[in-house]
């Protein structure tokens, strides 16, 4: 706030102080009255016309102060520090002739006409006039010391003037009275000045106190130590449905709840719960929170705690978003998103909790449900297909929920029922017959059909003897068989599969000692040329010697290894062996191997190739990588890339088990292909049946004028070789008729030897053209 020049107080106290002179207005001309009434007796005693005249002047003076001073009071605005100064001045001016009156006629009835009388009325008018200065004119410390001037100077002159020495030393004595008035004003101008300081920010402490209040998004009343409500602010009677915080003072706590009860919002037994709890934590001194939901829905959260001075601090507020999002959030942990079912963790929770409660020699079950062939779903409709066919299975596994069943959404395309009590295995096969029953037939996905088709497996345990872990663990085992039997069925869990799950287990860890200990071996199938009957190349398969087992077969060890994800390892370690051994044959004689899906998802497999042919000398050439049309579908833009880069490097790519896929006719011209290898399954039955017969044919005669070498595999007789020489004419030939996979150095001793079928095919070829 700004400063006056007066006084260097604050304006607002100096209007104030400026306003307080014109209080008690007729007090002024009660003095004027009775300072004129001494001057009259004054001139009745002594007959002097002067104090006549005095008596006139002075009362004269005192009813023209007192005419402005009613002015003031009348219509006297002010507004600002100027007005007040105005006012000030016009007070000083008519105080300052007053004083000066009385001064003259104390001087007079002293100096110039000493009388007992008149000097003891001079006396006696200054004295009580004098009282009146300090108390009312401490607002204007230039009027005090005027009036302090003008009072007593012209007594002390006058006494001086006598020049008897008690005379003077009695007017010296009364000069210092001077000070003694301005001290006295000051002071208490100095005690009003800090009232009104400290009530001004007594007020301005009250205003933001109850503006705080006020505005608080948190209900609050404050008790007295009689336990009633002393203060309380807006928002507390807004939430209570009050008009005004005065409503609640004088309430008990128990009158306060009971105005909820009253409205309906609040249950009795609520009511008392909430008071107890309230009650005892402004006893104990601790803060204790109570949530309290309202029939409304609202939900209101009440704090109590002891505050100072025996008053004891309730805040309450209305927490219904927050529980609301607390809620949710609950619901999102808890619950799919997608199909609302019950998501792993909190199914695991409530499965484990129901377990653990009832009756613990009783039956229970739970199955495990798996789509079958999801990901070709997601893969060729979109994901947002995907999603649509799994809420529809979710709704129709839902509708066997219930107190008993409870359904969860277990991940992906798994789901997972728990069945709380079964009476035996058959009443476990009934109801998974009839869920299977029930998801049977096509749903509309997007304007898509699509064929629900899923595969179980299912456990049935004693609750004391298993827990839920264990139980899903042996679901997922019933489940793997059911797909291994040929997938849209259910299976049971036996002993035997656990078994089976526990040697596998044992499998993988010793396959993967047997990576990192590089104990593969690399063998090589002779790939003969049918024009000469000599070996043209080779293809070099992974063998593993188990220590216990003897041989596994590639058929189970590489499915282990892909599962296992060290494929590549193999692949790796394979290109590495056959380039290696290819390098110490004849030139003529080169070798293929055969890379996994996995192996073209990594950038890291043009690195590798490169790196055993430069480690082994070996020229690129000599080298055919095969490429199976399960890494073509796998990725199709990648797996193109990484062919053209290993087919600029000189290396030959075969396109392996041809005629198995689903668009291999494509693959012929869109890929930079050397060659195809027919699949084993188009020679079954080529020498009974003349339509696998022309099927070959056709085959080979599509492939031939692309450029492209033509191996088929499976050769296992004579008779369909024969047929190959006769009729299907393929460059290459490969299959247990020559023989068994050899070891390297058995390929480099056969390189140079013709087969003894040679002769025979060139018979019947004459035989043919005759």
């Amino acid at each position: 706030m700004g400063k006056s020049r007066t006084d260097s107080i604050p304006v607002d106290v100096y209007i104030q102080f400026v306003r307080s002179l014109f209080d008690n207005v007729h007090m002024v001309l009660i003095g004027a009255m009775c300072h004129a009434v001494i001057a009259l007796m004054v001139f009745w005693r002594n007959g002097e016309p002067v104090f006549g005249w005095l008596a006139a002047i002075l009362l004269g003076v005192g009813i023209w102060r007192y005419a402005g001073m009613l002015k003031f009071r009348r219509s006297g605005v002010i507004d600002d520090a100027e007005s007040a100064r105005r006012w000030e001045r016009e007070y000083i001016i008519k105080g300052s002739v007053q004083g000066l009156a009385l001064g003259f006629f104390c001087f007079v009835a002293i100096y110039i006409y000493s009388d007992g009388y008149a000097e003891i009325g001079a006396v006696a008018v200054t004295l009580g006039s004098i009282v009146t200065v300090v108390g009312r004119n401490y607002g204007s410390p230039r009027m005090v010391m005027v009036f302090a001037v003008t009072f007593v100077a012209p007594i002390a002159v006058a006494l001086i003037l006598h020049g008897d020495i008690p005379y003077v030393v009695l007017g010296l004595l009364i000069f210092p009275f001077m000070f003694i008035i301005k001290a006295s004003a000051d002071n208490v101008r100095q005690v009003l000045f800090s009232a009104v300081v400290g009530h001004k920010q007594a007020r301005q402490i009250a205003q933001r106190f109850d503006r705080a209040l006020n505005t608080m998004s948190h209900g609050l009343v404050m008790l007295g130590p009689d336990g009633r409500v002393v203060v309380a602010n807006a928002e507390a009677a807004h939430l209570l449905s009050l008009a005004s915080p005065d409503a609640l003072l004088g309430r008990s706590i128990h009158g306060m709840l009971m105005r909820g009860v009253a409205g309906g919002m609040l249950a009795l037994k609520d009511c008392r719960y909430v008071e107890a709890q309230l009650t005892r934590a402004l006893r104990e001194g601790r803060d204790r929170k109570v949530l309290v939901s309202f029939s409304n829905g609202q939900h209101y959260e009440f704090s109590a705690r002891e505050g100072n001075q025996e008053l004891g601090v309730i805040t309450f507020e209305d927490v219904s978003q927050r529980v609301q999002a607390e809620e949710k959030i609950r619901n999102m942990a808890r619950y799919d998103s997608l199909t609302g079912l019950a998501n792993r963790a909190y199914f695991h929770e409530v499965v484990a909790e129901s377990m653990e409660s009832g009756d613990r020699n009783r039956l229970c079950g739970l199955a495990v449900f798996d789509l079958d062939d999801f990901k070709s779903v997601n893969d060729t409709l979109g994901h947002p297909v995907g999603d649509g066919l799994i809420y529809a299975v979710a709704e129709r596994l839902s509708e066997f929920a219930d107190d008993h069943a409870r359904v969860s959404r277990f991940g992906g395309d798994e789901f997972m029922i728990f069945f709380d009590r079964i009476e035996d295995e058959g009443n476990l096969s009934r109801m998974l017959d009839d869920i299977f029953a029930n998801l049977q037939g096509e749903v509309d996905v997007a304007g898509h059909a699509l064929r629900i088709q899923m595969s179980a497996g299912a456990v049935l345990s004693r609750v004391g003897d298993t827990d839920v872990d264990a139980m899903i663990v042996k679901a997922d085992l019933a489940l793997y068989k059911a797909k291994e039997l040929g997938k849209n069925g259910w299976r049971l869990f036996e002993a035997a599969m656990d078994a089976a799950f526990r040697n596998r287990q044992v499998m993988k860890a010793d396959l993967r000692n047997a990576v990192e200990a590089k104990s593969l071996r690399v063998v090589y199938q002779p790939i003969v040329a049918m024009s000469t009957m000599r070996i043209a190349s080779c293809e070099a398969l992974c063998r593993w010697d188990h220590p216990d087992l003897g041989p596994i077969s590639p058929a189970i060890f590489i499915p282990l290894a892909e599962e296992m994800g060290i494929i590549s390892e193999i692949s790796s370690f394979m290109l590495q062996a056959a380039c290696f051994e290819c390098a110490k044959w004849p030139e003529q004689t080169g070798v293929s191997i055969n890379l996994s899906a996995k192996d073209f998802r990594n950038r890291e497999i043009i690195g590798k190739v490169s790196g055993a042919l430069a480690a082994s000398g070996l020229a690129a050439n000599r080298l055919e990588i095969e490429v199976t049309e399960t890494a073509l579908l796998d990725d199709k833009s990648l797996t193109r890339q990484s062919i053209e880069e290993l087919k600029a490097m000189g290396v030959r790519i075969a396109l392996d088990d041809f005629g198995t896929g689903y668009s291999s006719l494509s693959y012929l011209h869109k890929l930079p292909l050397d060659k195809v290898k027919i699949d084993r399954s188009f020679l079954n039955d080529v020498t009974q049946n003349p339509r696998s017969l022309e099927l070959l044919k056709g085959i080979v005669n599509l492939s031939r004028p692309l450029g492209l070498t033509i191996t088929v595999e499976g050769v296992e007789t004579f008779e369909q070789l024969k047929i190959l020489a006769l009729d299907v004419k393929p460059d290459l030939v490969q299959g247990f008729l020559f023989g068994s996979a050899l070891s390297a150095s058995g390929i480099e001793t056969m390189s140079s030897t013709v087969w003894p079928f040679a002769q025979d095919i060139k018979t019947a070829k004459r035989a043919a053209r005759r």
